[in-house]
């Protein structure tokens, strides 16, 4: 049977060992994974503008914390906030120039803006860097060659896009119908 002593030793060596262990440690409110973390809960439940508040609070903790300038262009891009977004995806590929999602991502803007070329521009850069993104680039290129009526390019697209990834066929339709 243990004494006082070596109870209370016992206690310690738990608490400091849990404390070491990455799933132990527990998140508190006052760093800046905890604030992404927060921030990109809401935006997969729709609440972007809290979204956008706790990604806020992150990069003031934490001013190189990628994900949490990727995640609130995310919340700005869904509520039309262009010039928002754009600036957050620009500060995450800063930080991250090899980061596929913020360039495709970039590139919807800029097709919302109807700035078509700088889109292509992303859309390329994503084919270059990652392999596993090809085939999205490819379908986003070709709707911003539709919106730009360029219709044999966009067509050329959307083929390399089926043919890298099947999958992708039914989203095609939509860019079909742009092309059309």
């Amino acid at each position: 049977m243990m004494n006082r002593h070596q109870t209370v030793l016992l206690l310690a060596l738990v608490l400091l060992v849990g404390s070491l262990l990455p799933g132990c440690r527990g998140t508190t409110e006052d760093t800046a994974e905890w604030h992404f973390d927060e921030g990109n809960k809401l935006v997969e439940k729709g609440r972007y503008d809290e979204a956008i508040e706790e990604c806020t609070k992150a990069i003031a903790l934490d001013p190189s914390l990628v994900k949490a300038y990727f995640w609130r262009a995310v919340a700005y891009y869904q509520k039309a906030q262009y010039e928002s977004a754009l600036a957050d995806y620009n500060e995450a590929i800063e930080l991250d120039p090899n980061l596929a999602e913020a360039y495709i991502n970039r590139a919807a803007v800029y097709c919302a803006k109807m700035q078509c070329d700088l889109a292509i521009a992303d859309c390329n850069k994503v084919i270059e860097i990652d392999s596993s993104m090809r085939a999205i680039a490819y379908l986003y290129r070709g709707y911003a060659h539709a919106r730009k009526g360029q219709r044999e390019l966009a067509i050329a697209d959307r083929d390399k896009a089926i043919v890298i990834d099947p999958s992708l066929a039914y989203s095609a339709i939509g860019l079909i119908y742009k092309i059309n």
